[in-house]
């Protein structure tokens, strides 16, 4: 079971880089929502998936058992949901304000710091 939470957690990294290298605002930030998922199952799968045995310590035991899974990992991912929710809202909002000033989502028209029509400054002196 872990090799295939591996196998998918290496298409979403990929799929996540692959968005993110684009140049349109949106496509960035659902590469981000996909690489937050992506961490997640990472550190679910790293907590070894197993449904037989719950994270109980056992009475009488100091430890937990090397058969069941680490609760630690699945408390990090449920923090982390609510935070990758969180900064996902953040950007889509700031997307939005940027697409209504500039009437465009292309990074690459977004240059209001380096307009076109402005000479480019002097190369030697």
């Amino acid at each position: 079971m872990e090799a295939v939470f591996a196998v998918l957690v290496g298409l979403f990294f990929a799929v996540a880089i692959y968005l993110m290298l684009s140049g349109f605002s949106i496509r960035i930030m659902l590469g981000i929502a996909i690489l937050g998922n992506a961490v997640n199952l990472l550190l679910f799968t790293a907590g070894r998936v197993t449904r037989e045995v719950p994270p109980i310590i056992a009475a009488g035991a100091d430890t937990l058992g090397m058969e069941a899974a680490n609760p630690l990992p699945q408390a990090l991912i449920l923090t982390a949901i609510v935070i990758s929710f969180s900064f996902l809202a953040f950007l889509l909002v700031l997307t939005y304000r940027a697409y209504q000033d500039l009437r465009t989502d292309d990074t690459g028209e977004m240059r209001v710091a380096e307009p076109d029509e402005r000479p480019l400054p002097p190369l030697g002196y």
